[in-house]
């Protein structure tokens, strides 16, 4: 399992494409030649980059789902909803497809963020906008809340 770790600023040129920066892609490299997939987020105005192995984890979960059940059929198209699959160029650089761009109103200053096994990618402003926001976040409440229960492993 990855475990990434970092923030980058990053310049997405005129055609869509980003340098992946070389601290991530060392921390990505058991992984890359395996490719990506990039999707929108469900939750913020950003995309998220699956490398493969993260997203066939992901996929073996949203498999279980019973499709008929409405609600579950929901969840999958809003979940797959701009799916796409990617690899770097020769120059370690990421092509964005273009709508993804749009969805994530995207301009040349973005910002890479891990979360994860996940990469989150963001406009920069709206990224600042959002960390910057979240000061008035009871962060020992929501620290309690979502980490409170979930046992110590000692290995």
């Amino acid at each position: 399992m990855l475990s990434l770790i970092g923030g980058h600023d990053c310049t997405l040129d005129a055609k869509g494409r980003v340098l992946l920066p070389g601290a991530l892609k060392k921390q990505l490299s058991p992984v890359i030649s395996q490719g990506f997939i990039i999707k929108r987020s469900m939750f913020q105005p950003c995309l998220e980059l699956y490398p493969r192995p993260a997203w066939d984890k992901q996929m073996k979960q949203i498999n279980k789902l019973n499709r008929f059940i409405k609600k579950n059929n929901d969840f999958i198209r809003l979940f797959m909803a701009g799916v796409r699959e990617v690899e770097l160029d020769t120059a370690g650089r990421l092509q964005i497809p273009r709508d993804l761009v749009v969805f994530a109103d995207m301009k040349a200053d973005i910002v890479i963020s891990s979360l994860t096994e996940v990469i989150e990618i963001w406009d920069k402003q709206k990224y600042e906008s959002l960390t910057s926001s979240s000061e008035h976040i009871d962060k020992e409440s929501l620290a309690a809340e979502v980490m409170g229960d979930i046992p110590v492993d000692d290995d």
